[in-house]
């Protein structure tokens, strides 16, 4: 006999390795009136949900150790298509912004986001048409930026591989990650 959970509306799951961050915006959601459950990464969450199954997920992209966030994206909306989902990272790229909405993320944030830009995204889960479109032309540094950041997705952050793939020295490469100031 399969057990079913009821969502619980106003339950919100961080998904979140940075425990003093977790901290923080738990405490905020908090006084918020959300219910907020915390884990550092997708086995505690697939434990959670055995238990709740929350309305609303924060979950960080670069996720210390065994799954990617998009994983944990997946595994949620799996577990409860109707959940609202937003993926928060300093590793922001077109790349992995289109992955994360794929795979059910109804938003997708750059660090640093506080605690109105998740709640107004978490609102704002239904696309809008409103939106302006920019001028300017993408320059070269941004391509280079976003083509660094899916190769650093695609191989689950590893500065060494990304190197390789990308044909530069891990050096250089750690260099320019540096320069961005991420996460």
């Amino acid at each position: 006999m399969e057990h079913t959970v009821d969502p619980q509306p106003r339950t919100l799951l961080i998904v979140e390795d940075d425990a003093a961050f977790a901290r923080t915006l738990s405490r905020s959601f908090e006084r918020r009136g959300y219910q907020v459950l915390h884990a550092s990464g997708m086995e505690a969450m697939i434990e959670l949900l055995g238990e709740q199954t929350p309305g609303y997920a924060v979950v960080d992209l670069k996720l210390k150790g065994e799954a990617s966030g998009l994983a944990c994206v997946q595994t949620l909306h799996e577990h409860d298509p109707d959940m609202l989902i937003v993926v928060l990272t300093g590793y922001a790229s077109i790349a992995t912004a289109v992955e994360a909405i794929k795979l059910g993320a109804c938003h997708y944030l750059a660090k640093p986001s506080n605690t109105d830009d998740i709640e107004a995204a978490f609102e704002r889960a239904e696309g809008s048409t409103d939106v302006a479109l920019t001028q300017r032309a993408t320059s070269i540094k941004t391509l280079e930026w976003e083509r660094i950041h899916e190769t650093l997705a695609e191989t689950g952050f590893n500065i060494s591989e990304t190197a390789r793939r990308l044909g530069m020295h891990r050096r250089t490469l750690a260099r320019k990650l540096g320069k961005q100031r991420v996460k």
